[in-house]
Parts: structure tokens; C-alpha cells; sequence
């Protein structure tokens, strides 16, 4: 199989305690030197990927806020791929003392132990949203939106295939990106239901398990591989 794209996911994948690694910097670098395409694909809002990444035109297309943004970063165009958050709902969270909180284009977060209240407003102002985990952080979504959505709209942007994309992740959220991908690669440190949901394994953690995947991807010597 031949694969011209490389989807990632940003914290605790690419990126150690919200920064990336010079040496990862360079494997991104011959990856696209090697014609691939890069897609970065976070949970993370847009601003925020800004202000810890600069790096961010190594990548052709991101996908930030768990699916529900996408970025250009050559020409800075933003594209939301669905509605904003409704005012009341924030409102409501606000007022049910929900801090910290967090509104993007349009995802809503915050943090453990706040999921329950953050169901119980969904459930009393009738919203169809959905709340998506990724370890301790609380992502609000307007249902159906997440990260294969969000991979599915760039890769249509760029005028390529999930069967020719390889996407790699560490979390609960990073699955239905792994889902989508022909391969679905998992880095040493990810939660075990992710690994077992992968095509592969990285014996490296975070942004070295993604050096280690981009070497294979270059040298074409990938072997997709059920975790036992």
C-alpha cells in the first residue's frame, strides 16, 4: 500500500507536555520533502496550536477542536464545518459553575470531574450535543463531529483517500481518527484501548514513535500488524 498522507494527533502524540521535539521537527520535514501530505489533527483550538506550535506550516491542512475546524496554514483560511456553540448552553455552564471553560468556533471544554453537569445541560436544554473525552479533558460537539469527520473534510480538500493515509494517536478521541486511516498506528504511551484498536504499535513514545513511524513510512517498509 502506498501512503501520501500522514494524520496526527497533536498532545501526548506529536507533542510532550504541548511542544515538539527538534528531532520530530526534522522527521516532519523529510516526510514532506518525500512529496506526503501532513495533517495535523488535534483537539486543541486553533489559537491555542498557534501559540505553542509555530512550526504549524510544516503541516497542509489541520484539523483543530476534535473535528469541527479546519486551517490552511499557507494561506491562514479558516473553515468551521459546523455550527457555533449555542449561547445558552455556555451560559448554562457558566451558571452551573463550570470552570475552567473553555469556547472555540465551536467546541466547548473543560476538565474532569465536570462531564456529569456538562450532561445533565445538554439533557435539560434538550441540545444534541455530545461529549467526546481525551483523558481528563471534557470536549462539547455538536453530535456526529469528531476527528475522522474533521480528517474526511481535509482529505477532500486535498483531493486524497483514507486508504492512502496513515493516522497515529495516543487517546480516547484519537479512535475514530485511527478508524478512518487504512492504517492506524498507536505510540508506546497510548491507553490500551487504543492499542488495541491499532494496526500498529510504535515501541517509541509520543513525538519518537511518530519519528520512528515517519522513517518506515519513507523507507516504505511499513507492516501493518494487529496488537496482540
Amino acid at each position: 500500500m502506498r501512503y501520501l498522507a500522514l494524520a496526527t494527533d497533536y498532545d501526548g502524540t506529536l507533542a510532550s507536555e504541548g511542544r515538539v521535539l527538534e528531532e520530530t521537527i526534522a522527521a516532519l520535514e523529510r516526510l514532506r520533502q518525500s512529496g506526503r501530505k501532513l495533517i495535523l489533527v488535534t483537539g486543541r483550538e486553533l489559537d491555542d496550536l498557534l501559540r505553542v506550535f509555530p512550526e504549524i506550516e510544516l503541516f497542509d491542512m489541520v484539523v483543530a477542536e476534535n473535528g469541527a475546524l479546519l486551517y490552511r496554514p499557507d494561506t491562514r483560511e479558516e473553515k468551521p464545518l459546523t455550527s457555533s456553540p449555542p449561547e445558552e448552553f455556555v451560559k448554562a455552564l457558566r451558571d452551573r459553575g463550570v470552570d475552567p471553560l473553555s469556547v472555540g468556533r465551536v467546541i466547548v471544554a473543560t476538565w474532569h470531574p465536570h462531564e456529569t453537569t456538562v450532561l445533565e445541560a445538554i439533557r435539560d436544554l434538550g441540545l444534541e450535543l455530545q461529549v467526546i473525552l481525551n483523558k481528563d479533558a471534557v470536549m462539547v460537539l455538536p453530535s456526529g463531529v469528531n476527528k475522522a469527520s474533521g480528517l474526511s473534510a481535509a482529505l477532500s480538500e486535498l483531493g486524497l483517500s483514507p486508504h492512502n493515509t496513515v493516522g497515529i494517536g495516543d487517546a480516547e478521541n484519537d479512535q475514530a481518527l485511527l478508524s478512518l486511516c487504512e492504517c492506524g498506528v498507536a505510540v508506546a504511551n497510548a491507553l490500551p484501548m487504543l492499542k488495541e484498536c491499532a494496526d500498529f504499535v510504535t515501541k517509541g513514545a509520543r513525538g519518537a514513535g511518530v519519528v520512528e513511524l515517519i522513517d518506515q513510512l519513507i523507507a516504505s517498509e511499513i507492516v501493518i500488524t494487529k496488537h496482540e
